[in-house]
């Protein structure tokens, strides 16, 4: 079993993903701001700022996998970008894959599409910025990086996040950068795309790739 280390363990997609490793077996550390309201038995929490590089470091080191569930915005509104190039750096040292639970705008509709990042017009204005920051993440910041940091950056269908949860049915569908539900009405449980970023952690045979998860 591996010891992973999810940065972000109790918000949304985080606290999904480190349900769903410590319920296979492997040794789980949970990074964030906050204490969980329901701790997970077994898992390790560790509460700091992902904008402090020591706090990283220490969680990051012994880490086979690192997992990424941040958002852009409170406190990292401004400093999203760079707390990941740091985490990047933290992980390559260690010689850890790292996973980031991205969004659904970087995805393309089609093969050689433009990204719906390109156009937003479908998406209430007060979280475009969200969207283009966490697509820079795949689209310029990733791909820049040294050849040493192994990354899996995971889309969910348009419709996932907390505001529709939905129910573990067991099942997803996996796409590369080419949308499953190209027309942002597919949907995914938090449960469901934990399930699949597990499977991806434990079958080790994605690297430097964009995927997305949907039914």
């Amino acid at each position: 079993m591996s010891r992973i280390t999810v940065i972000g363990g109790t918000g949304y997609a985080g606290s999904a993903i480190v349900a769903e490793a410590a319920a296979r077996g492997h040794q789980v550390t949970a990074f964030s701001r906050s204490a969980p309201d329901a701790p997970v038995q077994g898992v390790t929490y560790v509460q700091g700022d992902a904008a402090d590089e020591t706090a990283l470091s220490e969680v990051v080191a012994g880490a086979d996998v690192v997992v990424g569930a941040l958002a852009p915005r409170g406190p990292l509104t401004g400093s999203y970008r760079d707390v990941y190039r740091t985490i990047g750096s933290l992980a390559a040292a260690q010689k850890a894959p790292l996973f980031i639970v991205g969004g659904f705008s970087s995805l393309r509709p089609a093969a050689g599409a433009p990204r719906f990042v390109t156009d937003l017009s479908h998406a209430p204005a007060e979280y475009h910025q969200e969207m283009i920051t966490v697509a820079a993440l795949v689209v310029d910041d990733l791909p820049a990086t040294p050849e040493t940091l192994d990354w899996v950056f995971v889309s969910p269908a348009g419709q996932f996040g907390s505001h529709s949860p939905g129910e573990r049915r067991g099942e997803y569908r996996i796409g590369d950068d080419v949308a499953v539900q190209p027309d942002g009405g597919g949907a995914i449980s938090g449960a469901d795309y934990a399930l699949g970023v597990v499977d991806l952690i434990e079958k080790g045979d994605r690297h430097r790739a964009h995927v997305n998860l949907a039914y």
